[in-house]
């Protein structure tokens, strides 16, 4: 971030730099013609000086050899003269000393060799030197002139260094301008378009710094107000997205949503727990290609061909039992009434099925049970009004079996009267604190004589004092209702045990015996109405059919539960579990 929030800045200065060193080489080269062209010029001059005092040194003009070396040295120009046959006649160039000996042999060099022509000037390192054709003492040759010019190499320092400051000032001015800008205007643009990109990724909470001017605040503010509405409309999406889901997922019915070519989008919890698998079962295939029943493939086709709310019922089979399941389909259109695909809603309707089946099997059950009393009552009553009544013998028997067969159906009211009451939503116990097993030990007394009669034995094991919240009388029943059946469905010489546990928030009452037992598949259904294992076994105890269904009822009004472990001509366990604080609803 660092090294890309600087490239411009480095850019820019690179640019000016090089810009600068182009500058500073042009006028170098500028400066180095300019002062060439002024030497060459002064040498030039000085040239004629030198030829003139050559001449009079030879002809022995009043000029000497001294003469000529300090004029050299006043002018601080060489002079080396050379003949055509490369003899070298003059030589005062020690007159300067700082042209060295290999600064001359070069130069002498390179004109003997013929890399130079004459009458123009050449600048080789810091010696500029001038070649002049002449004729001394009727001697051709050449007269060359050496000049230093120590003062071109310091203006082309003073050059560079004015034009290094410059570059130096330019590069504290080009920052200072450049962070500026980049300040109000880059760094405010990297940082909107970090927050965009941000934005972009799905991050709405990424803000700018809106503290710019200018062009550059007006484009943070409106990212910042962007971002903001972003967050509020995830935020906003996301809640209905989470109600929506929450309420889908757990309505009490599975709900199927299917696209306008027929793939499957959505299912929720109770879908997948009604038709099992998971979700990646079904999301993405075709309806009629993950659900393998026919009821659902021609509800949906009745929904495409017709564009209406269609209804279907069918069974779903799930493992041993059946599900009753009815489908609802009907078709979603857009705002435009074109076609988008299908809902189906699936409800269970088992226990619906289960009530009216045990409508169906109370009612006749009820016939069946009243009809067989009513049917003996009447039938011996008509005997005896067609003369066997005259027979006192006769007589005393069939009132005997119709006064055993009105009190059956008395029982059979009573039963049917007392569990209505306790379906009743208004039906309430009387809640009392009820010594546990004071309540078993007066029961034992009424059923120990129903006991020696049927020749069962009965043991108990209930000691200790327990109090618990209850409703006595109806506990009173539970028990005389289990002990009861347990005597009448035990052997000749059977055995009944009623136990007593205590846990620390409940109590477990059980009553067993050594009977006939209950085949396993039928011991779900021991606490329906009328339902009878052995039908004629129970009829001819006297029992209703209804005692274990009104048990059940005055348990579940405790807050309690019951259960049955049972063998087939081992015997049956009833194991009653009542918690020790009864909570109101």
């Amino acid at each position: 971030m660092a090294s890309s929030n600087t490239r411009p800045l480095m850019t820019y200065s690179i640019l000016v730099v090089i810009v600068m060193l182009g500058l500073g080489i042009i006028l170098a080269q500028l400066t180095r013609g300019y002062f060439i062209n002024i030497f060459e010029e002064r040498v030039e001059l000085e040239s004629r000086y030198f030829v003139t005092y050559l001449e009079r040194f030879t002809s022995d003009e009043n000029v000497s050899q001294e003469e000529l070396f300090e004029f050299s040295e006043q002018l601080n120009t060489g002079m080396v003269f050379i003949s055509d046959e490369g003899e070298k006649l003059l030589d005062t160039v020690e007159t300067v000393p700082i042209i060295s000996e290999s600064e001359k042999q070069h130069v002498l060099t390179r004109v003997k060799t013929g890399q130079i022509t004459d009458n123009e000037g050449y600048l080789i390192d810091n010696i500029f030197y001038y070649p002049v054709e002449n004729e001394v003492n009727d001697v051709e040759g050449t007269l060359i002139l050496l000049s230093p010019v120590n003062s071109l190499t310091n203006i082309t320092k003073n050059i560079w260094l004015l034009i290094g400051c410059t570059l130096l000032i330019g590069l504290v001015i080009i920052f200072v301008l450049g962070y500026n800008v980049f300040s109000k205007y880059i760094r405010p643009i990297r940082s909107a378009a970090d927050v965009a990109n941000e934005l972009a990724e799905g991050n709405y909470k990424a803000r700018t710094y809106e503290g710019h001017y200018g062009e550059a605040g007006q484009l943070s503010q409106s990212i910042n107000i962007l971002a903001r509405n972003l967050q509020e409309m995830t935020s906003t999406k996301g809640m209905q997205e989470n109600q929506l889901e929450a309420v889908i997922n757990n309505m009490g019915n599975g709900l199927m949503l299917i696209d306008e070519k027929g793939y499957i989008l959505l299912t929720n919890r109770a879908f997948m727990e009604t038709f099992g698998g998971e979700q990646k079962d079904y999301i993405g295939y075709l309806y009629h290609d993950a659900i393998p029943y026919t009821t659902i493939h021609e509800t949906v086709k009745k929904i495409y061909m017709f564009e209406e709310t269609i209804s279907e019922t069918f069974v779903l089979p799930v493992n041993i039992n059946r599900k009753h399941l009815e489908v609802t389909g009907a078709p979603i259109f857009s705002e435009g009434r074109k076609w988008k695909g299908v809902v189906l809603v699936f409800h269970d309707i088992s226990e619906l099925k289960h009530l009216e089946q045990m409508r169906k099997d109370f009612v006749a059950n009820v016939s069946h049970e009243l009809k067989t009393p009513i049917t003996s009552i009447r039938g011996f009553s008509e005997t005896l009004l067609d003369g066997a009544m005259k027979d006192e013998q006769m007589l005393e028997q069939f009132l005997q079996i119709i006064l055993k067969e009105s009190g059956r159906l008395q029982s059979l009211i009573q039963d049917l009267l007392e569990l209505s009451k306790l379906e009743r939503e208004d039906f309430h116990l009387n809640i009392e604190s009820v010594d546990v097993q004071r309540l078993l030990h007066d029961l034992l007394p009424i059923v120990e004589q129903h006991a020696e009669q049927k020749g069962v034995h009965l043991r108990s094991s209930v000691e200790g004092e327990t109090i618990i919240r209850g409703d006595s009388s109806r506990l009173k029943q539970v028990f005389m209702n289990l002990l009861a059946n347990a005597i009448n469905y035990s052997r000749d010489d059977g055995e009944v045990s009623l136990q007593f546990e205590e846990k620390e928030d409940k109590v477990i009452v059980s009553v067993s015996d050594n009977g006939v037992g209950i085949p396993e598949d039928e011991v779900p259904r021991i606490f329906e109405r009328f339902y009878r294992v052995d039908k004629a076994r129970s009829r001819n105890s006297g029992g209703t059919g209804l005692g274990l269904a009104i048990v059940k009822h005055i348990i579940e009004a405790h807050h309690g539960n019951i259960s049955v472990e049972s063998v087939v001509d081992q015997g049956t366990t009833f194991y009653v579990e009542i918690p020790k604080k009864f909570t109101e609803n």
